[in-house]
């Protein structure tokens, strides 16, 4: 069962080229309604976007990103924060350091962000996260003055495309839709899954590659490791116990 708003989140795409075309104020107000329409954990409302309009900080930024070139050219960028030094500032004598505060934080923006991206592609707009800026987050806090108890969790670049690339296969759905209980993994589904993806990678125009999804798991999470990272939550308050 198909309808307009489940056909634009089945074909939404990471855009990496962008027109030039600014957003309208008007636009901007809708995303920013639509991100803050997310459910939010015990309505904490724990998130806060940033808004890069400063050319030299959104340089930075993309260079804190890995030199990400459409950080620069997408006329939006802004940067998604789980956020409870609001709260601090209301109450400063609640509990921040547990766990559970940073799961409830990086849901709730995850939520938001979401949102956003739908919003975003409703309007004929695309959208690209940017999960790069952990690379270097304590730069990225500094830049961006960031308090305690706040912590940037990924950019999202939006703007007209001015590319049409093809959607990555996902998944088959028996790999990641269980019923009652947890399945191992049906290596047989795997393997053709692969095969898709290397027909994908295979015939797509630009970043062509030789391999699978699966070939690649390790890699990926090794490369992805971020050592530093506990210790910056450390120093922004947050899972201290």
């Amino acid at each position: 069962m198909q309808n307009k708003t489940i056909d634009i989140i089945c074909h939404r795409r990471s855009i990496r080229s962008y027109q030039s075309t600014a957003l309208t104020t008007e636009q901007i107000e809708s995303l920013v309604q639509a991100a803050q329409s997310a459910p939010s954990s015990n309505f904490l409302q724990c998130a806060t976007i940033i808004r890069i309009t400063d050319s030299k900080n959104r340089a930075k930024l993309a260079h804190y990103a890995g030199d990400q070139e459409y950080i620069l050219q997408a006329p939006e960028f802004w940067v998604f924060c789980a956020d409870f030094n609001r709260h601090f500032q209301i109450a400063p004598t609640i509990p921040l350091e547990k766990a559970e505060q940073l799961l409830v934080g990086c849901i709730d923006t995850a939520l938001m962000a979401q949102n956003t991206v739908i919003a975003a592609e409703s309007l004929g707009l695309g959208t690209v996260y940017i999960g790069g800026l952990r690379n270097n987050i304590e730069k990225v806090t500094q830049l961006l003055a960031l308090p305690k108890y706040v912590l940037p969790l990924f950019g999202l670049c939006i703007g007209y495309p001015d590319q049409n690339p093809d959607r990555k296969p996902r998944l088959p759905k028996e790999l990641v839709f269980f019923e009652n209980h947890y399945q191992p993994i049906n290596h047989q589904l795997l393997a053709q899954y692969d095969t898709q993806m290397r027909q994908y990678y295979d015939h797509r125009l630009t970043n062509q590659k030789t391999n699978g999804w699966s070939d690649k798991i390790v890699e990926k999470i090794i490369k992805g490791q971020r050592d530093f990272i506990l210790n910056y939550l450390h120093k922004q308050g947050w899972i201290t116990k």
